[in-house]
């Protein structure tokens, strides 16, 4: 159906496609596999016309085509879901949905009844009970990700390109799109998944398609492989991820949350978080798991210091009762949080990594008070490149010219070089592929046994059993559950997310 022949794309510094050739096939989920900075990302904009210049050529249907624009690439019935989110967030889900192809009456005026109505269809077909006039800027990143597959669905595509779609979404929402999949083969079209959640490819995908260091290194049926095979061809060896069996022991107390309540601000008389109280110790990784909606991404925020005029209840450091109105007053006190969506609120994105890593500390770089040492900024970089090995050709290569994984990686860095007490991370491995998650987890298990006190949220229950010592649940804005990490099940874990005791 649509052919990669021999493509080479390259961006400043960085040969991010080193001619490839990759086949879709038509009523097949065609898994593309591979580690941060494969190119796996790369090709599918080249398919969906986000990028127009390359060498090589793309065969659609057996005719080369050029596309000049993401337009161009939908006439020719190819849609994608973009793993950055690319929403415009002061329209409405419904604008979203049909930006590009409004509907109009018979006197060429918007009928926003009628693309109201079939916003509502397709959401729900997706489970996802919201307004279609909601403003995207106030939707959470997981919801967002469902506008985009909604997206997808109501161009009717021929070829649906889904780059990490179910990376900022839970198991449940995962699964309204799995029970989607079936129901395209079945009409013939050509799905492109990308994910590295290996488990859900094993599930849904049809073919694999391994991509390494901007190259097709192999492809075949999945019923012919397994698990430990496709991370063989993906990194050259053998990655193993076990569950954490062990608790920390009880250090000193180094963070205190008592009855935490976040009011909605869309809805005073309505709480997103109702009293929420646990203690986190030195040296202790705290895992928190909820469903889409459960208010942990809102939790990381308060803590952070983000929603003051909206927040009541104590939070104490060493004991010590703290004020915290702002972000700035969390990070004076040794809070840090590595956010969700790390485009739009963890990086300068058209900057290069230098800078990038360097701007929480610029004070400690001063020369004179007046100037940046650039020589210790130059350092500061090199010392977190190498020690989270981020794939990158230099300090300065633009941070948008990166993978997802290797970005995030760079936030990381940025926070770890402010040498916090307590490290929030919010979805920290959001996109990220197996081998650079194992490198996170140590890195994390690491950072606990030097005394730091971190709380990882995530959707991904063998992400929370692989890092934790101890596990809470939240559900609808509760917390439900709180097990030592050698107790916690998959099982008991999900009961908890899903009912409330």
């Amino acid at each position: 159906m649509l052919v990669a022949n021999n493509i080479t794309k390259k961006f400043p510094g960085v040969t991010a496609l080193d001619n490839i050739y990759m086949e879709l096939h038509p009523g097949k989920v065609n898994a593309i596999i591979g580690e941060n900075g494969a190119g796996k990302s790369t090709l599918m904009k080249i398919f969906s016309g986000v990028h127009t210049q390359y060498e090589g050529e793309i065969i659609l249907n057996g005719k080369a085509v050029n596309f000049s624009s993401t337009k161009d690439a939908e006439a020719s019935g190819i849609a994608i879901i973009h793993q950055e989110l690319n929403l415009v967030p002061y329209l409405s889900i419904s604008e979203n949905v049909f930006l590009g192809s409004e509907l109009v009456n018979g006197w060429g005026i918007l009928d926003k009844k009628k693309m109201r109505e079939k916003t509502k269809q397709l959401l729900k077909r997706l489970n996802f009970d919201v307004d279609p006039d909601t403003k995207v800027s106030s939707l959470k990143v997981g919801q967002q990700q469902l506008i985009e597959i909604a997206k997808a669905l109501h161009v009717d595509a021929a070829i649906i390109i889904m780059d990490e779609p179910t990376s900022a979404i839970s198991d449940k929402e995962a699964d309204n799109l799995f029970s989607i999949i079936p129901e395209l083969k079945s009409r013939g079209k050509t799905i492109a998944y990308i994910s590295h959640k290996l488990n859900e490819l094993f599930q849904i995908a049809d073919r694999f398609i391994v991509m390494r260091d901007g190259a097709t290194v192999n492809a075949g049926d999945m019923k012919n492989t397994n698990h430990d095979e496709l991370i063989q061809m993906m990194t050259g060896r053998k990655i193993l991820i076990q569950r954490n069996k062990s608790t920390s022991e009880k250090n000193k107390e180094l963070l205190q949350l008592k009855n935490i309540c976040l009011k909605n601000s869309a809805n005073r008389s309505d709480n997103i978080l109702h009293d929420i109280s646990f203690n986190l110790h030195n040296s202790e990784v705290i895992g928190i798991y909820g469903l889409m909606g459960a208010g942990r991404t809102e939790l990381m925020e308060t803590i952070f210091g983000l929603h003051p005029k909206l927040s009541t209840g104590d939070i104490k450091i060493n004991g010590k009762q703290v004020q915290l109105h702002s972000a700035s007053d969390a990070i004076g006190e040794g809070i840090v949080l590595v956010p969700e969506d790390r485009k739009l609120q963890g990086l300068s994105i058209g900057q290069s990594v230098r800078p990038n890593m360097s701007i929480t500390i610029l004070k400690q770089l001063e020369r004179w008070g007046i100037m940046l040492n650039r020589k210790k900024e130059m350092e500061l970089s090199r010392q977190y490149i190498q020690q989270l090995a981020i794939k990158t050709s230099s300090t300065e290569t633009i941070v948008k010219n990166l993978s997802g994984g290797n970005q995030q990686k760079i936030v990381l860095a940025k926070w770890l070089a402010k040498k916090p007490k307590i490290l929030l991370l919010d979805e920290p491995t959001r996109g990220i592929d197996i081998n650079a998650k194992s490198e996170i987890y140590k890195l994390i298990k690491q950072l606990a046994v030097e005394g730091m006190g971190i709380v990882v949220v995530s959707s991904e229950l063998p992400e929370i059993l692989a890092v934790s010592d101890r596990v809470l649940v939240m559900c609808e804005g509760e917390l439900t559950a709180d097990i030592p990490a050698n107790e916690a099940t998959e099982a008991s874990i999900l009961k908890y997310a899903i009912h409330k005791n």
